[in-house]
């Protein structure tokens, strides 16, 4: 009886055990689609064994917890890859706008092919056609109107990069909103996972406190560290806290110059300057040192070109025989003036043609001014040729940002590609252990309805009965 009370015992055990495989494969089946969900197995333990007399017998075996297939190293490689992607896209997104404003594309980065580019040409043709015709009110007029389209292009030029900033700007400010949120996430499943697995992988817990991680390095770049009671602490890559245990250390923003600066860590200190890493950093990147310089170049460009013309046009006499005056209105300095330009005047006779002493029909102040497009006006350039470099710069930027969020993309789904074959669910792996533990399980109950059938024989001597 004692041999069949084993048996029995074992068959228990084994329905037990092969009962919880089969548990935790259909529960990674149902999570088959659950985003940042880590797929688990059994972990089968031999049963120490009994030994009888001179005769050793095996107990069975057990099933215990399910473990989650989890790499943590990879993890962070995957988390850290996210933040390096997610800045690259960013960037390469901002730049796109800016060729966008020119109409650039990988194809042309010509001066000519752009509105503000055609528009310097026109202007410089028209004082070109004024020295063929100085005194032709029409020919005059193309002059005033060159000149009227050509601030209308540094204006609307100016304007459309003012607005990629600001749009920037606001992407900063709603990226903090989000980032604190998912940093009090991470905190109370940092809370929750210190009390209920401190010692172990906390599976579920786990999975969404490193989904939230993930989640969050798409915004801000992080380093990681694993402490005690297997909490995580999370910094900004220039070391100000953001998670601390339980505690969450929430970002906030204030407006410097116009700008949207985040503040963080303990004591709260302004990072911007030292942000990298996720879409925050890319933004800030393209908002606080990209733009600004192509912003400040064609200031330069508005500034230099118009202060040219106005000082060439000051050594004349125009249509009236009076001293030239200026026809552009620009601030004091370079700084804003491709917004801030405008015309000094819509009058088609203050164009100074003439030079002085040669009459209301000279052309030697119109063959001064129509030198200036060839010039090297604008920082030993001619203003054609100075735009042209910075549509260059413009290009070659947005081309190297496109082509390393390329090897971005590549390298986050290699790793992507390494965490899935660890960590993700195989539909045709839990089919084949679905259908190895429903074996074992049919076996298990088959030994123990034939044990039964045995005891139920041998408390009737062997007589032939219905087992109840």
């Amino acid at each position: 009886m004692g041999t069949l009370n084993s048996a029995l015992a074992l068959a228990q055990q084994a329905l037990t055990a092969n009962q919880t495989a089969l548990n935790i494969t259909s529960n990674n089946v149902a999570n088959q689609n659950t985003p940042g969900y880590t797929r688990e197995v059994a972990t089968w333990t031999e049963n120490d064994s009994v030994t009888i007399g001179n005769l050793t017998l095996g107990t069975g075996a057990s099933a215990g917890a399910a473990v989650s297939q989890r790499d943590r190293i990879l993890e962070q490689r995957l988390q850290q890859q996210i933040q390096v992607q997610s800045q690259s896209q960013t960037l390469e997104d901002a730049l796109n706008q800016v060729q966008s404003i020119f109409a650039l594309s990988s194809s042309s980065s010509s001066a000519s092919s752009t509105a503000l580019g055609t528009a310097l040409s026109n202007f410089y043709n028209a004082l070109s056609s004024l020295t063929a015709n100085p005194s032709d009110s029409s020919t005059r007029q193309k002059v005033i109107s060159a000149a009227t389209n050509l601030v209308g292009a540094f204006n609307s030029t100016a304007n459309q990069m003012a607005g990629i900033s600001t749009d920037l700007d606001r992407q900063v400010s709603g990226y903090v909103d989000t980032v604190n949120g998912l940093l009090s996430t991470i905190a109370t499943l940092n809370q929750k996972i210190s009390s209920t697995s401190p010692n172990t992988d906390a599976g579920v817990l786990e999975d969404q406190r490193q989904q939230a991680i993930a989640q969050l390095s798409q915004y801000v770049g992080l380093d990681q560290i694993t402490n005690e009671d297997n909490q995580i602490t999370l910094t900004t890559t220039n070391g100000a806290v953001l998670v601390s245990g339980s505690q969450a250390y929430a970002m906030s923003k204030s407006v410097v110059g116009g700008k949207t600066d985040i503040v963080a860590g303990i004591p709260a200190t302004d990072v911007t300057a030292d942000l990298t890493g996720g879409a925050i950093g890319g933004a800030l990147q393209a908002r606080d040192q990209l733009l600004p310089q192509y912003q400040n170049a064609l200031d330069e460009l508005a500034f230099d070109v118009a202060t040219q013309v106005n000082q060439t046009n000051s050594l004349g006499l125009d249509g009236n025989d009076n001293p030239g005056q200026a026809i552009f209105q620009l601030p004091s300095s370079a700084a804003g003036a491709a917004a801030l330009i405008g015309m000094a005047t819509t009058d088609p006779q203050s164009i100074a043609a003439a030079a002085v002493g040669e009459g209301a029909t000279g052309t030697g102040n119109a063959q001064l001014l129509a030198g200036l497009g060839s010039s090297a006006s604008v920082a030993g350039s001619t203003p054609l040729d100075f735009l042209t470099g910075l549509l260059g710069q413009i290009g070659n930027a947005a081309a190297s940002a496109a082509s390393d969020n390329t090897t971005q993309q590549t390298t986050l789904s290699q790793l992507r590609s390494q965490r899935n074959a660890l960590s993700a669910v195989s539909l045709d792996e839990e089919a084949a252990n679905l259908t190895q533990y429903q074996r074992a399980y049919e076996a298990a109950a088959k030994l123990f309805s034939i044990t039964d059938e045995m005891m139920a024989s041998a408390l009737n001597l062997g007589v032939t009965t219905a087992v109840s």
